[in-house]
């Protein structure tokens, strides 16, 4: 890993993400969220924690997720990631300095939309450590995506049920109301289940644990679909 590549990659990320308005309005969708939940109903005292973690979800699926699949999926659209792929140490400089830009989106939008609803300094420190992991988990769901289809177009067809299961997990509480219901309890595992789960008060080994097993999981699908594309592109 060279520093000075990933940052020039971080620089010219930048400057084509500031260009692309599909990914630049992403950061806008949180915000606006934000400002529609707090302006519904009772404002931000009667706020439910269950809506700061749609927010949240929402935010690390369409901007940490979907700004790294796409940026991925668009070197294997203009072929730029074929030559790269067979060497490891440039492809860790592409991921990280790709990685920079997203973690920069992510933080600035999540942290605009937690102060709309009065919500960025009640995070315990057991709390910010899963939001570290949960931006982890996102972002290796991304590379493993981008790394995965063709063209940019095609990850719009995992884009969806990733944000709907991963990212706004929270909303099946409005759906199925039974909490002893086989679905609910699937849910309960999810990432960001973990997270809210801790900020809820309860004991954070165990949703910790999951979170982690959440983050060594999606990696090891990301050198997986690392080997088998250096393997088809050395066909």
């Amino acid at each position: 890993m060279k520093l000075h590549r990933v940052l020039a990659i971080f620089e010219k990320d930048l400057k084509e993400f500031m260009r692309n308005m599909s990914l630049f309005t992403m950061i806008l969708l949180p915000i606006i969220m934000a400002l529609l939940f707090t302006n519904i109903g009772g404002g931000i005292e009667d706020l439910p924690l269950e809506i700061i973690f749609i927010l949240i979800g929402m935010t690390f699926s369409a901007i940490s997720y979907n700004t790294m699949a796409t940026m991925m999926a668009e070197e294997n659209e203009k072929d730029t990631l074929r030559g790269l792929v067979q060497s490891p140490a440039s492809l860790i400089d592409i991921i990280l300095g790709k990685s920079l830009v997203t973690i920069l989106m992510t933080l600035i939008s999540l942290g605009i939309s937690l102060a709309i609803c009065d919500a960025i300094t009640s995070w315990s420190f057991m709390g910010i450590i899963a939001l570290i992991l949960l931006l982890l988990f996102f972002l290796g769901l991304g590379i493993a995506v981008g790394l995965s289809v063709k063209s940019v177009a095609t990850t719009a067809v995992y884009s969806m049920p990733i944000m709907f299961i991963f990212g706004m997990s929270q909303y099946v509480e409005f759906i199925v109301t039974d909490p002893n219901s086989i679905v609910r309890k699937v849910f309960n595992y999810l990432p960001i289940y973990q997270v809210f789960f801790i900020e809820e008060g309860q004991p954070p080994f165990k949703p910790l644990m999951i979170l982690l097993v959440w983050v060594i999981l999606v990696f090891i699908i990301v050198f997986w679909t690392f080997k088998k594309r250096s393997k088809d592109d050395k066909r």
